[in-house]
């Protein structure tokens, strides 16, 4: 009789799905995906949810294989040396090996406020609580978004295109990820929706009503949406494995945790050789394919094969009938070449259901997910996707 390996991935976003699936390639491995909500949650469009013209959640039904057993609950620490999660409800779960993809989040900005009088959209149940707040709000009431990263600014366009009043406060540089052409390219069309872009600007504090910048001026503020900063949750960090600065979990270059040979990491809260790659949609889903690959070469008793990353570029929408698409090497540094205005935006469509698309068919053939894979490591960036 054959014995079946015990596979448990924590975390039901990009690459705890994906992973989840593709693990079921072996037929003789079992996998239970962990996650603290019974439904998949597109991050990608939040910030449409906010603003009220798409959801941004799947049924997990649609999305997992229906050999995978799904445990809605939330684990509050994982026994490395038992070999055992420890769950919120109080359950105790065994494993044989771990996919360690519980993701990313926000950071609490250290801003006099903030923590009170800012909202932040990098998580569905915050989202929701800027969608009931964004729904009160009289339709020439004031709203600041402080980032200028991707999320900012495709909120402050979604937002200024259902003729909302936005401020876009961006620090040193607007999409600072992005190359100058694409740069200009996303600046002129926050201009035309009527975005007020302050650059540079930097916030020192934020009150119920108002958004105070480090030159003394105060914005008038009926919600303000916080969107610089990435985090992870700090499970790892809180089960005694190795972290690096953020709380990602530190593994060598097959994705394996230099504590513990059962443990594997894939998605954002991975920091392969402490080095991580961008947190990014694009990167999660190759990290997980890798993730699923050094796995299942361990049930195997093979020596995992190292892989790299390749990037292609990145897409930021600004409302509905634009986005920007900056092509970029496959170190992820951007190249003068991208795509905007209505062709982008069908691109940037097509990006988000095929990113689903792809889990629904790896639910259905394992092995049909597919990525290029090279030799290219990159050094940290902390931009969103």
């Amino acid at each position: 009789m054959t014995t079946q390996t015990n596979v448990i991935v924590i975390g039901g976003g990009y690459a705890g799905t994906l992973a989840a699936n593709q693990l079921r390639a072996n037929q003789d491995v079992t996998v239970t995906l962990v996650n603290p909500r019974p439904h998949f949650v597109e991050r990608i469009r939040l910030h449409q949810m906010v603003a009220g013209n798409r959801g941004a959640t799947v049924d997990y039904n649609q999305l997992l294989n229906p050999a995978i057993q799904l445990v809605v609950d939330k684990v509050t620490r994982i026994d490395a040396g038992g070999q055992k999660l420890e769950l919120a409800s109080g359950a105790v779960l065994p494993y044989d090996y771990l996919v360690y993809a519980v993701g990313s989040t926000a950071t609490a900005p250290n801003i006099p406020g903030a923590a009170e009088y800012a909202f932040s959209i990098n998580e569905f149940e915050h989202a929701q609580q800027v969608r009931a707040r964004y729904e009160r709000l009289a339709p020439d009431a004031p709203i600041v978004v402080v980032g200028a990263g991707l999320t900012g600014v495709e909120l402050a366009g979604e937002l200024a295109e259902a003729g909302r009043q936005v401020t876009l406060i961006c620090g040193s540089q607007l999409v600072p990820s992005m190359g100058e052409p694409a740069r200009r390219a996303v600046a002129k069309r926050l201009a035309k929706l009527g975005v007020e872009v302050l650059l540079p600007a930097t916030v020192t504090r934020v009150d119920e009503h108002a958004v105070i910048l480090s030159d003394g001026r105060e914005l008038p503020s009926a919600l303000t949406v916080w969107t610089a900063g990435f985090g992870v949750p700090q499970l790892a960090a809180d089960s005694g494995l190795h972290t690096d600065a953020l709380g990602r979990l530190i593994t060598d270059e097959t994705l394996v945790s230099v504590d513990d040979p059962r443990i594997v990491a894939a998605g954002d809260a991975a920091s392969p050789s402490g080095v991580p790659l961008r947190m990014s949609c694009q990167a999660a889903s190759p990290l997980a394919a890798r993730a699923v690959k050094t796995v299942l070469a361990l049930v195997d008793g093979l020596q995992p094969v190292a892989g790299g990353q390749i990037f292609v570029g990145q897409n930021v929408s600004i409302g509905r009938r634009a986005a920007v698409i900056q092509t970029s090497r496959a170190d992820d540094t951007p190249r003068k070449l991208f795509i905007g205005g209505r062709a982008g935006a069908a691109i940037k469509e097509m990006v988000c259901r095929g990113t689903v698309y792809f889990l629904t068919q790896a639910a259905k053939h394992p092995k049909a997910y597919y990525w290029p894979q090279g030799g290219v490591r990159t050094e940290a960036l902390l931009s969103e996707a």
